[in-house]
């Protein structure tokens, strides 16, 4: 961790605390509108379906909150007989009726559910602890209290959620050996790696988050103060805030969930704007019990959202595949298939790996010869697009962010092109990036983008990924190491690959003082590179 003097954080403050301000106050308003529509769209329409057999409870959870909850039970439930228990935690915002069509479907087919208000949100008591110690603390609590009030087999209960649900299921795994599985659907591994990826702020993924919770629920007052801290830039908050996040992220307990034996299903999406695919690849590859990793297009939380509608989805399908075959045991073969499932965001159904090492078979280097001068503080056109709209747009018509690279003015974006390629390219893992940067700064970001780049140069966004560094020398040049965000992406015979560089994207909170200039060179005995990964042609 590299710190400086008060006056010069003060003056990064400063140059930076506009641009963060009015990236905020811009994508509030997004936030606003997209919680307001997920309440209504998700909460209420599956209320609509759940006609009977759910019983509307309050359970106490940790340190007597009340959580507003739900139960459905199986049709024959008749007091003689227990039933595998499924404990559904809601996601960030979003009422308990969330999972009603999903809990009708598993209580059809032999499941106790309860499904509960986590702290904080809608009608449930408390104060948004973000994961804290209180939320795994109330998992345990509504457990114990399914056990006591309804037909649930103690030996057999599992967890699942999506996003802030799937969070919890997760760390309520590591502290409470009676879970036996888990699917965790968009949630995340690793807090502060998710929105503070490269030292930079998501900013639009953070405001959305403090929207939606200002709109349906009470912050606890450190919870607003890290949103605070996490806006200000103030690098003296920055241990505290790692530390708090590290608090909350299952990758820190990753030990206990091994030795306690849960089987994890982990399910996310190439264009997870909230919590990046790669987060959960990394936490995969150190479970070592049974696991399961499935990869898809979309956004956050929009893979699932058929689902939550009753209609049929492929997320949800292997959700209940995943139970059913370790809390009732039922042969179904989902142990015998490929544990990694990769669906490509270009046409082609899912490909099975036997682990994540195995994604990518071979690698191909593009070099980043040359000297190339960029000036920060304006966008170049590259970028990462818009949180939510941009990814489900690649999803639905797979027609991610493009820019025309011939085009991208050279003064605020450095560009670098690969030959064109006599055969298709697919694209499987974590494009990473190495360069020498030299800055006129002491601080700054930089936001690297790989591009898919056709016979008229339009480039169609295949990554991208932040980066910022504090107390560098200016003049002097440093290593940059930087994994772009994970995904599976054919890039088509004819087409070239592009990296472009600049220094400004809405998505984050960028940290380049006012005239800051930008150097990338490649020095003779550290050349500069991007290495892509490539599944067997």
């Amino acid at each position: 961790m590299t710190h400086g003097g008060g006056k010069r954080r003060r003056a990064e403050r400063r140059e930076t605390g506009g641009s963060a301000r009015k990236a905020l106050r811009t994508t509030t308003v997004g936030a606003v509108s997209a919680t307001l529509v997920a309440g209504s769209v998700l909460g209420l329409a599956p209320a609509a379906q759940a006609a009977g057999g759910v019983r509307f409870v309050d359970i106490t959870g940790d340190g007597g909150t009340v959580l507003k909850a739900n139960v459905v039970t199986p049709a024959d439930a008749d007091g003689t007989r227990r039933y595998p228990l499924v404990v559904l935690p809601t996601s960030w915002g979003l009422p308990q009726v969330e999972y009603l069509a999903q809990a009708r479907e598993l209580a059809d087919s032999g499941y106790v559910v309860v499904t509960y208000n986590v702290r904080g949100f809608w009608q449930s008591g408390g104060r948004i602890e973000v994961a804290g110690p209180p939320d795994t603390a109330d998992a345990s609590k509504v457990i114990d209290w399914a056990l006591a009030n309804t037909p649930a087999d103690a030996g057999h209960i599992g967890m699942a959620g999506v996003s802030y649900g799937a969070g919890i299921s997760l760390l309520a795994a590591a502290h409470d050996r009676r879970i036996k599985a888990v699917a965790s659907l968009s949630g995340w591994s690793d807090l502060i790696g998710s929105i503070y990826s490269g030292r930079t702020q998501h900013i639009q993924a953070a405001a959305l988050l403090d929207g939606a919770a200002t709109l349906t629920g009470r912050e606890s007052p450190e919870v607003r103060q890290v949103f605070n801290d996490f806006y200000a830039s103030d690098l003296s908050k920055e241990p505290e805030l790692i530390a708090w996040g590290e608090k909350r992220s299952p990758a820190t307990y990753v030990d206990r969930i091994n030795r306690n034996g849960a089987a994890v299903m982990l399910a996310n999406a190439w264009g997870d704007t909230i919590f990046p695919a790669n987060g959960y690849a990394d936490f995969y590859e150190k479970l070592t019990g049974p696991k399961r990793l499935e990869l898809r297009p979309g956004d956050h939380a929009t893979a699932e959202l058929t689902g939550l509608f009753g209609l049929p989805n492929d997320v949800w399908t292997d959700t209940r595949r995943w139970l059913d075959h370790y809390l009732k045991g039922v042969d179904n073969g989902i142990d015998r298939e490929q544990p990694v499932q990769l669906k490509p965001r270009s046409a082609g159904g899912y490909e099975g790996y036997p682990d994540w090492k195995s994604v990518a078979a071979t690698s191909r280097k593009i070099d980043l010869a040359g000297t190339h001068g960029i000036h920060a503080n304006v966008d170049s056109g590259a970028d990462g697009g818009v949180i939510f709209l941009s990814s489900i747009l690649d999803q639905v018509a797979q027609a991610p962010p493009a820019a025309w690279i011939p085009l991208l003015p050279r003064r605020w974006a450095a560009v670098w092109q690969s030959e064109k390629y006599a055969s298709a390219q697919r694209i499987r893992g974590t494009v990473k990036m190495h360069t020498t940067v030299t800055g006129t700064k002491a601080s700054g970001t930089l936001v690297a983008y790989l591009y898919d780049v056709g016979p008229l140069g339009l480039g169609k966004l295949v990554s991208n990924a932040p980066y910022t560094w504090y107390g560098r020398t200016p003049g002097k040049p440093f290593g940059v190491d930087l994994d772009l965000f994970s995904t599976a992406y054919d890039v088509p015979a004819g087409h070239r690959l592009a990296l472009v560089v600049d220094t400004v994207d809405p998505l984050y909170i960028e940290h380049n003082p006012s005239g800051a200039q930008l150097t990338f060179s490649s020095p003779a005995d550290d050349p500069s590179y991007v290495s892509v990964p490539l599944r067997e042609q």
